[in-house]
């Protein structure tokens, strides 16, 4: 499944950049375009920052923590022998964008955001919306799929027992 995993991560890298060439070729130019009025608009922007334009002008910083958080991510995957569905979908959903955003920041000094909601108004892209609910995925795997708080009690009880049989 790892493999899986790594193969629809690529599949996501593939659409962010192909929508983003899509976008410099044809939205750059004009600047905007509202696509649903009242609800999205398509507005082209080079974000030098991190989400929502944070911490701007740190290319490097975001670069080298993005190769490592990658990394880390793709060893954990293969390392534990975890076999759920809303586990492998949040790794591949934060790992393609990810190096999305990654590709862009090596290449071109900046992320190609393009996707503005009405009731949400940074502008976005596919890679950032993969990340979100990536993360969110995760959080709820790890909430309600795991034993992740229940570990210490697990752990103190598991200890008690293996007392009580020494003595």
């Amino acid at each position: 499944m790892p493999v899986m995993v790594l193969f629809l991560a690529a599949a996501v890298v593939l659409s962010d950049q192909l929508i983003k060439i899509a976008v410099v070729q044809f939205l750059k130019p004009v600047g905007s375009v509202t696509a649903i009025p009242g609800l999205l608009d398509l507005v082209y922007v080079e974000n030098t920052g991190a989400a929502f334009g944070l911490f701007a002008d740190q290319r490097w910083v975001f670069i080298a923590l993005t190769i490592i958080f990658v990394i880390v991510l793709i060893a954990v995957l293969f390392r534990l022998k975890i076999t759920s569905k809303i586990y492998f979908t949040s790794m591949f959903l934060i790992l393609g964008g990810a190096v999305g955003n990654l590709i862009d920041r090596i290449f071109n000094g900046f992320v190609v955001d393009y996707l503005q909601l009405s009731f949400f108004p940074p502008v976005c892209n596919l890679a950032d919306y993969c990340v979100v609910i990536g993360v969110v995925l995760m959080l709820i795997y790890v909430l309600f799929f795991t034993d992740f708080f229940d570990g210490e009690k697990k752990r103190k009880k598991n200890e008690k027992k293996a007392e009580a049989s020494h003595e």
